[in-house]
């Protein structure tokens, strides 16, 4: 009985952890004005015939805070890095000097802000539902057990302390990216 409590109890926590990792990738392609290399982290090009992401076939660099330099491996890659940036739908106009790619990132106006913002919101209220959904899931199975109905109760309370402290990292992740957007 023991081990099935533990095995509830640390596979909702992995569960609950999994929802921050996974806000914190979409957060990452939320971008904040500031150029980053993860910005063209979902570009895929065709090398040889096969899609292969970006950052094994170039080095992605960023110079300044509104530059993204990709240096390709095989200078015959420039067209395909192109097409694929443009086939990636990220917003961003390539430009090649015979021997990089150059990506000038656009600074943000305050309307593109406000919705970078709002979409970092959905994002976080999407983390905490799932979180919730852990919960219940958690809890259904404690009520399942064959114990005392105290020991369910305690069961109960760890889940939601650990759902409170999940919420809480989701609302404090939330608050750095809007800060991070907002900032000019």
């Amino acid at each position: 009985m023991e081990d099935e409590i533990k095995f509830i109890i640390d596979s909702t926590k992995e569960a609950m952890d999994d929802a921050l990792v996974h806000l914190n990738k979409k957060f990452v392609n939320i971008r904040a004005g500031k150029a980053s290399p993860a910005m063209v982290g979902s570009v895929m090009v065709n090398y040889y015939g096969s899609q292969t992401p970006l950052s094994q076939v170039a080095n992605v660099n960023t110079p300044d805070g509104m530059t993204i330099t990709i240096a390709p491996w095989e200078k015959g890659l420039i067209p395909e890095i192109e097409k694929g940036i443009h086939l990636a739908n990220i917003g961003f106009n390539p430009m090649n000097n015979g021997e990089s790619v150059i990506i000038t990132v656009p600074p943000l106006t305050e309307e593109r802000r406000r919705e970078l913002a709002k979409q970092a919101k959905t994002e976080a209220e999407d983390s905490k539902i799932g979180v919730r959904n852990d919960r219940k899931n958690a809890n259904n199975e404690i009520k399942n057990l064959d114990v005392s109905d105290d020991l369910k109760a305690n069961l109960e309370a760890d889940v939601q302390m650990m759902t409170d402290k999940h919420i809480t990292k989701i609302e404090e992740m939330l608050s750095l990216k809007e800060k991070e957007i907002m900032t000019v």
